[in-house]
């Protein structure tokens, strides 16, 4: 994917086909990149410093469409993890297979997210457990970031947990 045309869907970043990856600060992107060469797919690095510029720009071109679902409630999730200091790789996945064996490596490094963004859907990958009960999502409320407090800056602040991946 070429940073300079990045794919996008009522003006915020909407990589169709890929699996957008969180990673905290202290993983090596080296390390997750050697361990995905065996899939053999095309990806993308994004610092935290470009993600958050790239979400700026998303901010301002924003239409009012992206108001509608839940593509800008993502972005501005996607901005609080990389506020803290989140590095990012989007990977071409060409199925849904492939985009579970591509979270499944990134699962093993510690990533927060591994999003598959489908043509309709955009679905997470990485499943974290607890007990906390699903909160609506909308425009207005924003995503459910599955922690207590309800805040996605609350995801980059917890200890890691055990990994539950949905296949």
């Amino acid at each position: 994917m070429d940073k300079s045309r990045e794919p996008t869907a009522f003006g915020v970043f909407k990589p169709v086909g890929h699996v957008v990856v969180s990673l905290p600060p202290d993983v090596s992107l080296d390390r997750v990149v050697a361990d995905l060469e065996p899939l053999d797919v095309e990806l993308t690095r994004y610092s935290a410093s470009e993600m958050c510029e790239q979400i700026d720009r998303d901010l301002e071109r924003a239409g009012f469409l992206a108001n509608v679902g839940q593509e800008l409630n993502l972005v501005k999730a996607h901005r609080e993890l990389a506020e803290e200091g989140y590095n990012w790789l989007v990977v071409r996945a060409r199925d849904r297979d492939q985009a579970a064996d591509v979270a499944g490596i990134v699962d093993r490094h510690g990533a927060e997210r591994a999003q598959y963004y489908g043509r309709l859907i955009i679905e997470e990958l990485i499943q974290r457990g607890g007990s906390t009960k699903q909160r609506p999502e909308s425009p207005h409320a924003g995503l459910d970031p599955e922690t207590p407090s309800g805040l996605e800056k609350e995801r980059a602040l917890r200890p890691p947990q055990p990994p539950t991946r949905n296949r």
